[in-house]
């Protein structure tokens, strides 16, 4: 599986905003952003020069890659199976990065970055219609049930997790949560008023359209 090993506290200064990609650290006094509100280079401090057109097409595409964590090549694909759909490709694009395993995870509160769900995933801490499921880009659909591998239960990190998941109350709209059972259910297609990332995708599309 290809990784992005870049800082990522750097691709939140490169963008210009927090990303969210470090967790609580992104909450507290260490974020970067806070202490380093400019991008990353000898002439961070210094640099102004507006961006072109196209250079504000490839600003965009390389944000929403950076907050899902995805390579260019994964990125592209996803954008040629959502432009054979019909509707609006700019929001076909994001509702299938939202249905993404990894970011389901992180959604329901089981991790608290993409890149801490992503490793669970990748671990088999997590099932998907009962059966464990070990690929962070597996496509969910609607009426999948996600929950936790009750092998892995037991695990420092999840049982910490899970007291925090008993009292979480926002989960996005399209998942449906069920605290008896500590299980998430999909029960739509996310839209775009349901995702919360400040981007712009049809800023993408016309980028892949030139």
């Amino acid at each position: 599986m290809a990784r992005n090993l870049d800082s990522k506290c750097k691709k939140c200064r490169r963008a210009g905003e927090k990303l969210f990609l470090k967790g609580d650290r992104c909450d507290s006094s260490k974020c970067a952003m806070v202490r380093k509100p400019y991008p990353p280079g000898m002439h961070g401090k210094s640099f102004s020069r507006g961006l072109s057109e196209y250079g504000k097409q490839l600003a965009m595409k390389q944000k929403i890659k950076r907050i899902y964590g995805i390579m260019e090549r994964q990125f592209r694909k996803h954008f040629k199976e959502v432009k054979r759909k019909t509707g609006v490709i700019g929001d076909l694009l994001m509702a299938r990065l939202e249905m993404r395993l990894d970011n389901v995870v992180y959604r329901l509160g089981i991790a608290v970055s993409r890149t801490l769900a992503r490793q669970l995933v990748s671990h088999g801490y997590i099932k998907v219609n009962g059966k464990i499921t070990n690929i962070p880009s597996y496509e969910v659909k609607i009426g999948d049930t996600i929950s936790i591998n009750e092998l892995k239960k037991e695990k420092n990190y999840l049982k910490n997790q899970l007291q925090v998941l008993n009292s979480k109350k926002n989960f996005p709209k399209w998942i449906e949560f069920d605290a008896s059972k500590l299980e998430g259910k999909i029960k739509a297609m996310p839209k775009r008023e349901d995702i919360d990332a400040n981007v712009d995708p049809q800023v993408v599309v016309e980028y892949y359209s030139r």
